[in-house]
């Protein structure tokens, strides 16, 4: 018979449950009482406190048996052994209920040594000056995220909730806990890389051929040192953006994103280029397309064509001019980003429109002039 059920109670199992009811048992009540769920509803910390708590001294072997023959009390007061049971009795030599002695930080007691002794346990941890202090639990937070990174997320269907609370992946595997573990014996899950997460920076051709600066606001989930819970702040970012700069190109800002297991997310952002109403960029030239009639192509045509920085060229041709016809300004596309005081080349090029029908009349006409 157990000392106490309050933290059985707490999470609604009996004391004879096996470690995988009480893990189910804590994944549902902390799913349902976890802070970041229930913002408006202040008890839902307690409750979330409370279950981790207990999970905490039932998920344990060593301190669950310790709990189950003393008590929750006992245990946070530093008591240093079992009450003796009914059964019990006083040792050989009149030594009450056993050895109590034990290690400081242990289990200490001697295993029945005659006259019916019961085994007794010494719970306790050194505090300031060599005096006793009783168990202290973990932040609740840091129970929740251990159980996460060590399976727990998976003993049944709420994996993406376990993913929204903790801003990663459910399957992601184990973590560096950001709390220290108060845990006695527990193998340390292996720490995982921090994640990076890219995302698009538009920007259109002028910017890209000039150069600019920009500031980014970016919303990232955090800790709060204080209660250990999840919260979201805002930061900004200074970016650079160079003149000559491609698609594809990244700028990389470590520890900004979110705060995680592992650490702190690195955000990369990728330069995508905005459709351009006149100007197609290959690598570092640009591309611009001349439209001419067939009459044109044929009698003679003329354009003004202007560049990247403004200026402008009058094209010119006196026909006919042949699909596919281009004329090359050196020096006048994009910058070399390596190279910024080198350009790229512009190119024109034609693009001839034929007409749709042609009546017998116009055929025969162009039958004779061609």
């Amino acid at each position: 018979m157990v000392a106490d059920t309050k933290l059985y109670n707490t999470l609604g199992i009996q004391p004879s449950a096996t470690q995988d009811e009480i893990k189910k048992a804590y994944k549902k009540a902390a799913l349902k009482h976890h802070p970041d769920k229930n913002k408006d509803n202040p008890s839902s910390a307690e409750k979330f406190k409370e279950c981790s708590e207990a999970y905490e001294i039932l998920s344990d072997p060593e301190k669950r048996k310790v709990y189950d023959q003393i008590g929750l009390d006992a245990m946070l007061n530093g008591a240093r052994e079992a009450p003796p049971s009914a059964g019990g009795g006083n040792m050989p030599g009149g030594m009450p209920g056993g050895f109590a002695g034990g290690m400081p930080g242990g289990f200490g007691g001697m295993p029945g040594l005659g006259g019916g002794t019961t085994r007794s346990f010494h719970f306790s941890t050194s505090g300031p000056g060599g005096g006793t202090a009783g168990f202290s639990f973990s932040n609740p937070q840091s129970v929740f995220s251990n159980f996460f990174k060590q399976g727990g997320a998976g003993t049944g269907d709420d994996d993406e909730l376990f993913a929204q609370f903790m801003g990663g992946s459910p399957r992601g595997g184990g973590g560096r806990s950001r709390y220290r573990d108060n845990d006695v014996g527990r193998r340390r899950a292996r720490t995982p890389e921090v994640t990076t997460i890219e995302k698009p920076l538009n920007l259109t051709l002028e910017e890209l051929y000039s150069g600019t600066k920009k500031k980014m606001k970016v919303k990232r989930k955090t800790y709060d040192d204080g209660s250990g819970l999840r919260k979201v702040e805002d930061k900004i970012l200074d970016m650079e953006i160079k003149p000559g700069y491609r698609a594809g190109t990244k700028l990389k800002f470590q520890g900004v994103g979110d705060q995680e297991e592992g650490g702190t997310q690195d955000l990369h952002f990728i330069v995508t280029e905005k459709p351009h109403e006149l100007y197609k960029r290959e690598e570092d030239n640009l591309r611009m397309y001349v439209d001419l009639t067939l009459k044109e192509a044929l009698t003679g045509w003329s354009r003004t064509i202007p560049t990247i920085d403004g200026k402008k060229f009058t094209l010119s041709k006196g026909g006919p001019t042949g699909p596919g016809y281009t004329e090359t300004y050196p020096h006048q596309g994009m910058p070399m980003s390596k190279k910024p005081t080198e350009r790229g080349d512009m190119i024109v090029e034609v693009k001839i429109k034929f007409p749709t029908s042609l009546t017998g009349a116009q055929k025969a006409q162009l039958r004779n002039i061609l």
